[in-house]
């Protein structure tokens, strides 16, 4: 081999392995974990579910949710919504951390912001009471957390809230429920199994 060639030859395999050694093995993207169904939610006594579609990252809605306040922004994420053809609706909000150590992180603050959601709703509104409820865990996979949260606006408006948080390595899952009413319309029991259905689904 002529010398010049020979050393371009080279040249271009030292060039390679730099780039190799900068930009190291490509890291797939995080596989979308599985979601909750229409036919997962609490039974309504008078409509169906209607499921929406699985879709990449966290509803802009969550931005002003002060039960929620670690969803926004996070990465590897996806949403899905449920509705009925009256009052009642859900969402399935999913994220896979980078490692478990942030999964747990991510849960603990889920769970410290829904606990503390009731005080932080009549601090920003003098006109608004609200009441919450914990509701206890469950044992699925890393574990699972139920609450409620009620609110009532001087005016009259009554909204019953279900939420729960759950883990599975990595992956976090939040559930949420609404409808107008109160406590006494909550479906706890059923709530529970969706949550556990939820969390089960996510490997």
């Amino acid at each position: 081999m002529p010398k010049r060639t020979r050393s371009g030859a080279l040249l271009a395999v030292a060039v390679t392995g730099l780039t190799a050694a900068f930009t190291g093995p490509a890291t797939a993207a995080p596989k979308v974990p599985g979601f909750l169904t229409a036919a997962d939610l609490p039974p309504h006594p008078t409509s169906s579910w209607t499921a929406g579609k699985v879709t990449a990252g966290v509803p802009e809605e969550t931005d002003g949710d002060t039960c929620l306040r670690a969803l926004p922004g996070r990465k590897s994420a996806w949403h899905r919504d449920f509705r009925t053809d009256l009052d009642t609706n859900a969402r399935q909000v999913t994220m896979v951390l980078p490692d478990t150590r942030s999964a747990k992180r991510l849960t603990s603050w889920l769970n410290r912001d829904i606990k503390s959601c009731a005080v932080r709703i009549e601090q920003h509104d003098p006109d608004t009471e609200a009441t919450g409820k914990d509701y206890g865990s469950l044992p699925v996979e890393e574990g699972a957390h139920v609450y409620g949260v009620h609110t009532e606006t001087s005016w009259g408006a009554s909204d019953i809230r279900l939420l729960s948080v759950g883990r599975d390595g990595r992956t976090v899952t939040v559930v949420h429920w609404a409808q107008l009413g109160g406590f006494d319309g909550a479906p706890v029991k059923a709530f529970k199994k969706t949550t556990t259905k939820a969390v089960n689904k996510l490997r």
